[in-house]
């Protein structure tokens, strides 16, 4: 078997996120994915099949589990689907979360994701009730996420996650968010946190984004964005909120092509 990995939301080797990618013929055992996934020892391990109607059938693995949705890993795939496999775009995933499509754009590639409103929570979950020095300016969440706007881009860049707190959410992840400075480049940044799923800080994530744009769109009064992930590696994400979908443009370029050998 051939496996790509990508570094994805960037077009430099060594940043962005990486992933790992797989065109199949039929799905493998789900335990053979999840072992091929801890191998990597990425975030992510998507696995992809074509339909019969044009389409792809996408499945992503993080080191603990499948999980439910995932843009960079998507983006990833769409690289791969376009200039390894010969593909033509645009491209349209059909997933856990729906429909979602990819497109060639002048510069990198455009994801189109659905958006998800973010719920606004009286208060943190027990927890994590305590892992923060100041109160959150807001707390929100979707279906697999709980979101913390910390009030500045400063605080986010300098937060200091509680790990073992951050676990006993189990498989919901930890966003944490805020405004960027006026005059900056970026008009809000974010970190995440899935220790739960077996991802300490991820580096760059798309589908926190299906609700942080809307959050942000509401609160600058804007329907386009500059978004920063402030992890160690970085990166950039050119953002829309249009009707119910967000659009994210970014690049991606491949690090590695490799062969498996595993008995299916």
């Amino acid at each position: 078997m051939q496996m790509y990995q990508v570094d994805a939301f960037t077009d430099q080797l060594f940043t962005g996120n990486p992933a790992a990618v797989l065109v199949v013929d039929e799905w493998l055992p789900d335990d053979l994915m999840l072992a091929i996934t801890q191998e990597n020892n990425l975030a992510e391990t998507a696995f992809v099949r074509a339909r019969s109607d044009g389409a792809w059938d996408l499945r992503w693995f993080a080191p603990a589990h499948e999980v439910d949705f995932c843009g960079h890993a998507t983006l990833a795939t769409a690289h791969v689907l376009l200039t390894e496999n010969g593909e033509h775009g645009p491209l349209v995933f059909h997933t856990r979360v729906g429909e979602l499509r990819v497109s060639k754009e002048h510069y990198g590639y455009r994801l189109d994701l659905p958006c998800l409103m973010p719920t606004i929570l009286e208060a943190l979950p027990p927890e994590i009730s305590n892992i923060f020095d100041k109160p959150p300016t807001r707390i929100f969440r979707n279906f697999e996420n709980i979101f913390v706007d910390l009030g500045s881009a400063d605080a986010v860049r300098g937060y200091v996650p509680d790990l073992p707190a951050i676990t006993l959410l189990g498989s919901v992840g930890l966003v944490v968010t805020g405004e960027e400075a006026s005059g900056s480049q970026a008009d809000f940044v974010s970190r995440y946190f899935a220790p739960g799923a077996g991802i300490p800080e991820d580096p760059v994530t798309g589908s926190i984004h299906a609700t942080l744009v809307p959050y942000w769109a509401d609160r600058l009064e804007r329907s386009r964005l500059k978004a920063f992930q402030a992890s160690t590696r970085g990166g950039w994400l050119d953002c829309e909120l249009r009707g119910d979908r967000v659009l994210l443009s970014g690049n991606a370029v491949t690090f590695m092509k490799a062969t498996l050998f595993c008995q299916i």
